[in-house]
């Protein structure tokens, strides 16, 4: 039971969103997001999301965001950065739904043979369908297609890039593991697990091995790779991030040694791997202090631009209809360096704007272990005028203290805490919903938080 208290993700939980089914009969040009309910083979199981930008260039470029354990697609659309950065550069985002439950709820699979073996089947098989549906609907360009993720999304993104080196361009994996992991079933989910218990320690000839072996005689180009992970990260442990480095330097030939290592932010340690011709292969990014929460500040930014796709300028008009021919010539290898200033954000406590009196609902799901805890808060906005900015009070039993959260900012860490709004989503429509969380130590009594207030007005508890 273990992946359950352990991997109930720290930037990408189930979010409630309502009305998103699009009839499918003409495309969906007006900027939303979409369900796709029939996009082709689809071994996993998996629901599809997809955010088409209004204005976007002809053959616009896709990024494959994937949730965490525990998540969904449109919680991923609403809890990270993605879509407002499709809208800024005229991309594509499909969002996947795992659906695989492994006894521990949504997590994309890593661990079975067929997610293991190229064209095998199971979630990685559905993933693809959904690329070449985004190509042929929308026009997406197979040339620039990328796969990013948080948690379980970014153990997939390492395994869609070694399953698919000729479908991807680069990835970015956030608080993953390496592909090839999970040796079976029976190591997933951790608790036992020798991949995340934090003593998995192959040689980069092992690592890249796996990876070699994934799609046996290839030998086009590899995807490029960028990584992340929170050093203080105890549900996905930080000592995976070397692992990654290994596999993915020893994919590319590379030297474990970084060609060089900068500080792009505070707190922000970041090693790159070039090649002889000085393009970046990998680069892996330790943010101090911070645990399984990522991507938040302006870390999306970063991701797309190691892909490249901050450099497409949109046209001023949305076209009128989905191309269907795609370039015959990828665009040139995208620039290396992220802008040294990433976009700004706005303040994370706008003004807020109360609900109705007992207009709002929270529903509480907390995984517990022996001395440990995650809370999943889903708050519902049941008035019928939208929230602009919000902060949410609650009151945490008797010896639980907060170590880390997602979605939202929390203080104090223990006793009556008060969770704000990220610049992300600060906004709950009439009936709509966010999804928050966080971890928590916990002396004995692993009971639910209680006594919601939203923005000063009491809520129900469901």
């Amino acid at each position: 039971m273990k992946l359950r208290r352990k991997l109930l993700l720290a930037a990408a939980t189930s979010l409630a969103v309502a009305g998103l089914a699009v009839p499918m009969a003409r495309p969906a040009f007006a900027a939303s997001l979409t369900e796709v309910t029939n996009f082709g083979t689809n071994p996993g199981g998996m629901r599809m999301h997809i955010y088409v930008p209004d204005v976007r260039p002809a053959n616009p470029g896709i990024v494959v965001a994937m949730h965490g354990c525990g998540g969904s697609g449109p919680g991923f659309y609403s809890g990270s950065e993605f879509a407002s950065l499709a809208d800024r550069y005229g991309f594509l985002v499909i969002y996947p739904s795992a659906t695989q439950q492994a006894g521990f709820g949504n997590c994309f699979d890593t661990w079975s043979d067929a997610a293991k073996r190229r064209g095998g089947g199971s979630d990685p098989v559905s993933i693809v369908s959904m690329i070449t549906y985004a190509e042929q609907r929308y026009g997406g360009d197979p040339g620039r297609v990328y796969a990013t993720g948080s948690s379980s999304g970014g153990m997939m993104t390492n395994e869609m890039l070694a399953l698919y080196p000729d479908v991807f361009k680069a990835g970015a994996a956030f608080m993953g593991v390496p592909f090839n992991c999970f040796a079976n079933a029976a190591d997933y989910p951790p608790g036992s697990s020798q991949c995340t218990g934090g003593n998995m320690n192959r040689t980069p000839q092992q690592w890249g091995d796996a990876v070699r072996q994934a799609y046996p005689g290839y030998s086009g180009p590899r995807p490029r790779m960028q990584l992340w992970h929170g050093t203080a990260d105890t549900l996905v442990p930080y000592s995976l991030l070397q692992e990654e480095i290994e596999q993915w330097t020893n994919v590319f030939g590379l030297s474990q040694t970084p060609t060089s290592s900068d500080t792009p932010q505070s707190g922000w340690s970041r090693r790159r791997y070039a090649d002889g011709s000085g393009t970046v292969q990998v680069e892996a990014y330790s943010i101090q202090g911070a645990g399984h929460s990522l991507p938040a500040g302006g870390m999306a930014a970063y991701a797309i631009s190691f892909f490249g796709l901050n450099n497409t300028t949109p046209p001023t008009t949305p076209p009128t209809t989905p191309p269907t021919t795609p370039p015959t010539t990828p665009p040139t290898t995208p620039p290396t360096t992220p802008p040294t200033t990433p976009p700004t954000t706005p303040p994370t406590t706008p003004p807020t704007s109360p609900p109705a009196s007992g207009a709002c609902r929270v529903e509480a799901t907390v995984n517990a272990w022996n001395n440990g805890l995650t809370e999943n808060l889903v708050v519902t906005n049941t008035g019928s005028a939208a929230v602009n900015g919000w902060s949410l009070v609650f009151t945490l039993p008797a010896g639980q203290t907060i170590t880390s959260g997602w979605n939202a900012t929390y203080s104090p860490a223990s006793g009556q805490v008060t969770a704000r709004n990220m610049p992300y989503n600060g906004a709950i429509p009439a009936n709509g919903s966010v999804t928050i969380g966080f971890q928590a130590t916990h002396t004995g009594n692993a009971g639910k938080a209680s006594g919601f207030a939203l923005n000063g007005n009491t809520c129900t508890a469901a």
